[in-house]
């Protein structure tokens, strides 16, 4: 699939560029075809620790606050991912089938490198992508 990543805010869209960004409302113009925006690990079977601090760790379960909720979880890695000023987990992006659907920002010192949404979908595949301030984007996804 095709990625196309802004330049203003770093959001990134799939298979089209959006006729203005949703995060940070740039034109099109702003959009540019960039395969290497998601960082992946060289070796998917055996992961370094690297990869383990950053690739999203993500958990859908029942929601205990509004019925017909789904929860889905995003915990910024396997090995928990440091929030300090100098290196830190700027946002997590969620996607249902590859299309946006919000943007949490975490501070350092403050947040923890995790997100939850409560999604009204009952089927699909939920997409997260964490910006990390160092070692750029990283994604997983999961089915509802």
């Amino acid at each position: 699939m095709t990625i196309f990543e802004c330049r203003t805010c770093g959001h990134i869209e799939f298979g089209a560029a959006p006729e203005k960004c949703l995060v940070c409302r740039s034109p099109k113009t702003a959009f540019t075809e960039n395969a290497d925006a998601i960082q992946r690990p060289a070796d998917p079977a055996n992961l370094s620790e690297g990869d383990k601090k950053h690739i999203p760790v993500l958990k859908v379960t029942g929601c205990g606050l509004l019925a017909g909720c789904t929860d889905v979880h995003a915990i910024v890695g396997d090995i928990e991912h440091v929030m300090q000023p100098k290196h830190y987990i700027l946002y997590m992006d969620f996607y249902l089938d590859h299309r946006f659907i919000s943007r949490v920002w975490l501070a350092p010192e403050v947040c923890k490198p995790a997100a939850s949404l409560h999604l009204a979908a009952t089927s699909g595949t939920v997409t997260v992508i964490e910006s990390c301030n160092v070692h750029g984007n990283w994604m997983a996804e999961i089915d509802l």
